[in-house]
């Protein structure tokens, strides 16, 4: 089964990402930041438009690192995002070492529960991919979606990365999402490694531009690539 999940940033964006057949949202703000948190009114009126599912992110700054205060500040805004419908999150930190904060992700992936959640690509500029891979694969809590490109120069120079993990098993090979950088010439290569998750962006919006809608033609397009890709496997 294939899973195509388009980021919106505002209502015209889940209403033309649903049209076009996307599975799954993630909802963001300030691409500009890589995406940061939303405004939970933002997520209220993407839940008015759409019955997408929206993975909605919870980071608070352009990095990936977080503070105590910080935390606290995302525990509330998950709270607040479920209200305002929410059906699962999109997470997860480095440390000062730049390794897998595991205290920080946990104590966030507790608040968000029972909802299920992404790790997201912090996984990729972590200064060790060799133990980051494993320590978040197996960080339990809800977590069901790695979001990652391989590499933090995206998929183009991750795609081996990908394929090697997928070719650990079914159960890695499920966990993983592949985005950022994503590009065509990924899909049937990364299907045929077991990959059936699959994350656009500026893919699926004119020139490739964030300020450019998302463009419902351009989803389906991506829609068909993939669903052919899964049914070639």
């Amino acid at each position: 089964m294939s899973l195509l999940e388009v980021i919106a940033l505002d209502p015209a964006d889940a209403i033309a990402a649903e049209e076009g057949g996307a599975d799954r949202l993630e909802v963001v703000a300030d691409m500009a930041a890589d995406g940061l948190t939303p405004d939970p009114d933002v997520v209220a009126r993407l839940r008015e438009v759409t019955s997408l599912p929206m993975r909605v992110m919870l980071r608070a700054n352009a990095g990936f690192r977080t503070t105590a205060p910080e935390l606290d500040r995302l525990r509330v805004a998950a709270e607040n995002l479920k209200q305002a419908g929410a059906d699962g999150f999109v997470l997860g930190f480095l440390d000062s070492f730049g390794h897998i904060d595991v205290g920080a992700t946990s104590k966030l992936a507790a608040v968000v529960a029972p909802l299920p959640w992404t790790f997201h690509r912090a996984l990729d500029h972590a200064v060790d991919a060799v133990p980051a891979w494993p320590a978040v694969r197996d960080l339990g809590g809800g977590i069901d979606t790695v979001l990652t490109a391989g590499s933090a120069r995206g998929v183009d120079a991750g795609v081996d990365v990908l394929v090697r993990r997928a070719a650990e098993g079914p159960a890695s090979a499920k966990m993983i999402m592949a985005g950022g950088g994503l590009r065509r010439k990924h899909v049937a290569l990364l299907a045929a490694a077991g990959v059936g998750a699959f994350h656009v962006g500026t893919a699926v919006r004119q020139d490739g531009a964030w300020d450019a809608a998302v463009d419902a033609a351009l989803v389906r397009e991506w829609r068909s690539l993939v669903s052919a890709a899964a049914d070639d496997r």
